[in-house]
């Protein structure tokens, strides 16, 4: 199962190298943006990535989901801190988020196989 974890890395890597090398400046501004704004401030990283989860799940965004719930994991979020995220992120987002919260679950579970 760990196998889709690499897999999903090694996709975005590969397809994020190509669209930066087109060079086009609004691009690599919303890149940019994207990673400064989960840095520390008045909210430290781990609250932002689990309300970048929350939104994500929300938005129905697997891609999204899958790149937050690696970032918990590196950033050592247990596994009941996520589930709650996620659990609010239902409750908002209503029943049609469940398929994603079923990915969502099986992907935290590669990432938990791979330690």
């Amino acid at each position: 199962m760990s196998n889709s974890v690499q897999e999903f890395n090694a996709y975005r890597s590969r397809m994020n190298d190509k669209i930066l090398s087109d060079n086009n400046k609004i691009i690599k501004r919303i890149f940019n943006l994207d990673t400064n704004a989960y840095t520390d401030g008045a909210l430290d990283v781990k609250t932002k990535e689990l309300l970048g989860l929350v939104a994500s799940a929300v938005l129905r965004c697997d891609d999204c989901i899958k790149y937050h719930l690696e970032t918990c994991h590196t950033l050592g979020l247990k596994k009941e801190a996520v589930v709650e995220a996620l659990s609010i992120a239902t409750l908002v987002g209503g029943t049609i988020v469940i398929p994603h919260l079923r990915r969502a679950y099986e992907f935290w579970d590669a990432l938990e196989s791979q330690r």
